[in-house]
């Protein structure tokens, strides 16, 4: 301590002395805690806004694709030749082509709404991590001419079919008899069940083999698109201009191709979390500012109540700049505290959330997160080293900041004046 310069010694001397005044060290204490409480709360609703964006892009590329390339009027008749010049991109690692459609599944009494999705299932999972979330049978279990169909388990539990059972898929595009249109009918084997933990998908979407899916629709030859994935699936808008720059310089010969990527398909999602993390962030700063700027009454109280001692420092020589400097210190060191303390127990809570949560719901018998409701039916948490000590700065300078004033109030005291009545 000797070594160190004499105002940062009177300052932690000042800060953890007891002093007849209790009330200065309960505004202390308590200014102390909120900034802790604040940059805590910071650090844990970032990570879960983070996990969230995560587990959502997981989730969703977990169904969907990183790249589509569709024709117009949602078919594309040279999808062989576009599959080939995708896969010879550089960043492109499969593809894979599909055929998507809407459908009525009818099973007993039950009757659902569904995506029908037209895969080779080879292809499929080297574009998709459906295989992944299969909790009943295999994709391969879908094979040409046997008519199988894969359910999400909500849609499956909905219609009450389970495996072996006979769906019937009614195509919305009719057929015409001498009785007028009729609805294309036909029966599916359930093979498989997934879960990719998405009520939208695990509620609305069934797989078929591209082929059964391909008569059913009387597509022929032609698919709706191609699907791909790349390398970095950071790298897909870029991609995705490249790729339709280079397709649509054959549209005079091969027609219009238009291609999307996951960040313009699904960008209300990723916008929506975007924007509540900037929102939460500011709102959370300010409880943090609220905190940090006790200190200003703190110091302003710690001033007034040693006015005696700032004017015999002074006698003795001190400058200004170094009364300036003690209570800075001052309440530098409650800022520092406050903050180590915020972002220890912030970075505990966010690492260990995913076993704190359950155990709450347990210990209430309640459910934050309905899974009919929310995309997210969990609470995830991804900590980002980079918000942490974005967190800890602001924190840090807000506490600085509030220090100055009253410091520059003790600087400007005059010593023959704080002695007068001594």
């Amino acid at each position: 301590m000797k070594s160190l310069p004499y105002e940062l010694f009177v300052g932690w001397r000042y800060t953890r002395a007891k002093r007849k005044n209790h009330f200065i060290s309960f505004i202390s204490l308590t200014s102390m805690i909120g900034i802790a409480l604040g940059v805590a709360a910071l650090i844990v609703v970032l990570s879960v806004m983070n996990g969230f964006q995560k587990e959502l892009r997981t989730r969703i590329l977990g169904v969907a694709s990183h790249l589509e390339v569709t024709g117009g009027g949602n078919q594309l008749t040279d999808w062989q030749s576009v599959a080939a010049f995708s896969a010879r991109q550089p960043n492109v690692q499969a593809s894979a082509p599909y055929i998507s459609a809407q459908a009525m599944l009818s099973y007993d009494q039950g009757v659902q709404g569904a995506i029908v999705r037209g895969v080779i299932p080879s292809a499929e999972d080297k574009v998709a991590d459906l295989g992944k979330h299969m909790k009943v049978g295999r994709l391969e279990d879908l094979r040409a001419g046997e008519f199988g169909i894969i359910l999400g388990v909500d849609l499956a539990q909905a219609l009450g079919a389970q495996i072996g059972d006979k769906v019937v898929l009614m195509a919305p595009q009719g057929q015409f008899t001498p009785t007028g249109v009729v609805p294309r009918l036909k029966q599916f084997t359930l093979v498989g069940l997934f879960q990719i933990g998405m009520y939208e998908y695990d509620a609305g979407l069934a797989l078929i083999h591209l082929d059964d899916a391909a008569k059913l629709y009387r597509m022929g030859d032609k698919v709706s698109g191609v699907r791909l994935k790349l390398a970095d699936l950071f790298d897909a808008p870029a991609v995705a201009a490249h790729i339709s720059e280079q397709l649509n310089a054959q549209a005079n010969r091969n027609g219009d191709y238009y291609v999307s990527d996951w960040t313009r398909q699904h960008a209300n999602f990723f916008r929506a979390v975007q924007m509540e993390k900037r929102v939460m962030f500011i709102i959370l700063t300010l409880i943090v500012a609220v905190a940090a700027f006790n200190i200003v009454s703190t110091l302003v109280m710690a001033v007034t109540d040693k006015r005696a001692d700032i004017a015999i420092m002074r006698t003795f020589g001190a400058s200004p700049a170094s009364i300036m400097k003690i209570f800075i210190v001052q309440g530098a060191l409650i800022g520092v505290i406050g903050t180590a303390l915020g972002a220890l127990f912030g970075i505990l809570i966010a690492l260990n959330i995913d076993t704190i949560i359950p155990f709450i719901e347990n210990l209430f018998n309640v459910q934050f997160l309905a899974k009919d409701v929310y995309y997210i039916s969990d609470l995830p948490s991804d900590l980002i080293w980079s918000d942490v000590v974005t967190i800890v700065t602001v924190s840090f300078f807000l506490s600085l900041l509030a220090t100055l004033y009253p410091s520059f109030k003790a600087s400007r005291i005059n010593p023959a004046e704080a002695l007068r009545y001594e």
